[in-house]
């Protein structure tokens, strides 16, 4: 079981930037690829990015490309997303997740945060 918590969620303007990170509490985080998701009220719950085990490879929505990065630190066991020129739409709960394995298009999510509130005011 990989426990996994965010933070770095707050008020902002648009225009302005924001860094989430996701801690994982086991040692496996290492081994699994990493996502970030958002759900705005009324609205499903849609992807934003991932990034594999090694940090090698990544791939983003088309909303999140050039202005949004994710990364991770496998020595803290953290993934991170910056997120730069913050648009009032891109206001959200967002949630990092975990799968065993790196695979766009097919990511099995098995491990999921309680997500962490993102406010852009225009």
């Amino acid at each position: 079981q990989v426990r996994l918590v965010e933070s770095g969620g707050g008020l902002v303007q648009a225009g302005g930037s924001l860094r989430l990170s996701c801690a994982a509490s086991e040692l496996a985080f290492r081994s699994y690829a990493m996502g970030w998701f958002r759900q705005a009220p009324g609205k499903e719950r849609e992807f934003v990015a991932a990034i594999s085990w090694s940090g090698g490879s990544t791939h983003y929505s088309e909303s999140a490309k050039g202005r949004f990065t994710i990364s991770r630190d496998n020595a803290k066991l953290t993934v991170y997303l910056q997120m730069n020129s913050l648009k009032p739409e891109d206001m959200a709960v967002y949630y990092c997740a975990a799968a065993p394995s790196y695979n766009p298009g097919d990511m099995q999510w098995r491990y999921w945060g309680q997500g962490t509130q993102v406010t852009v005011s225009s």
